[in-house]
């Protein structure tokens, strides 16, 4: 976004990368009626949604901290980011589409780092459950999905009430402890020349940067192969049902909203007094917030 002799504005180390000279940020500003570009948190707060009509966060000079390494002083939450955006996207009177992505979840799998991605995860819920405070069932759809999975899973028959980032109740046939998360490959095998592995406890595995153990030694642990879910709330989301091609996801949101290729909507005559209005596809479906809530992991 900077060029390479500008100076990022929190980090007075760290420059640009640009060899052409060219601030995409003043470019941006410069194309733009009342927009806003903001690095920090306190000037993310100061935002006026009134009056701002086009807002750029850039709070890293590449990905955001985790949010278990977040300054929450400096730095703003998935959640807090989400809630501007809305804010600031509502008042278009045609509705809004608000793409989110929890990118760092899929960062903390490759590096087998459990809790960083499920602390990642948690934020991810919490930023769902916001916006769901900030919008109506009414008049917007969410969707929350995923693009792909990891080789990751839980395990180990442990009861109820154990760490997810435990260990198991149980012990390997080398009559030592594991991880009940666990990876089926990545930085996290370690089985020494003599086909042992490291004796581990609870603090251990809870630790932050705890390397959660795996099966095949990788250097970035890899995406697993099955299907992922779907979930969906709001007017059309009975469109996101069974199993689909991901292609159909874009095509069902469209239909929903009736854009294009989908514009054959007409409204629906007003109801008869007493008699509930049946959620059909209109021309008032423009007035639909489409909130996308796209989980990448």
């Amino acid at each position: 976004m900077l060029p390479n002799n500008v100076t990022d504005p929190e980090y007075a180390k760290q420059t640009g990368d640009r060899l052409d000279n060219t601030n995409l940020i003043d470019e941006w500003l410069k194309n733009k009626k009342n927009a806003k570009y903001v690095w920090n948190k306190a000037q993310l707060d100061a935002v006026d949604e009134d009056t701002t009509e086009y807002l750029m966060g850039l709070f890293e000079p590449k990905d955001t901290r985790y949010e278990l390494e977040r300054n929450a002083e400096t730095d703003p939450s998935l959640t807090e980011m989400v809630e501007k955006a809305i804010k600031i996207l509502s008042k278009n009177p045609k509705g809004f589409y608000l793409f989110v992505e929890g990118g760092r979840i899929d960062h903390g799998h490759h590096a087998s780092e459990a809790k960083k991605a499920l602390y990642e995860a948690v934020e991810f819920d919490r930023a769902i459950a916001r916006a769901g405070e900030l919008t109506s069932e009414r008049d917007t759809m969410s969707v929350v999905t995923a693009d792909h999975s990891h080789v990751f899973s839980f395990g180990s028959s442990s009861p109820r009430g154990n760490p997810v980032l435990g260990l198991s109740t149980k012990i390997g046939t080398d009559k030592k402890y594991f991880t009940t998360a666990l990876y089926g490959n990545g930085p996290g095998f370690a089985i020494d020349s003599n086909g042992t592995r490291p004796d581990i406890n609870i603090n251990i595995t809870s630790a932050t940067g705890y390397t959660q153990q795996s099966a095949v030694p990788l250097s970035s642990e890899t995406h697993g192969s099955e299907d992922v879910a779907i979930f969906a709330k709001g007017p059309m989301s009975h469109l996101f049902h069974g199993v689909q091609e991901q292609s159909y996801i874009a095509h069902a949101m469209a239909y929903a909203a009736c854009i294009d290729p989908y514009t054959e909507c007409n409204l629906e005559p007003a109801p008869e007094p007493n008699h509930a209005a049946p959620i059909q596809l209109s021309a008032g479906m423009l007035l639909l917030a489409l909130l996308t809530f796209i989980n990448l992991i």
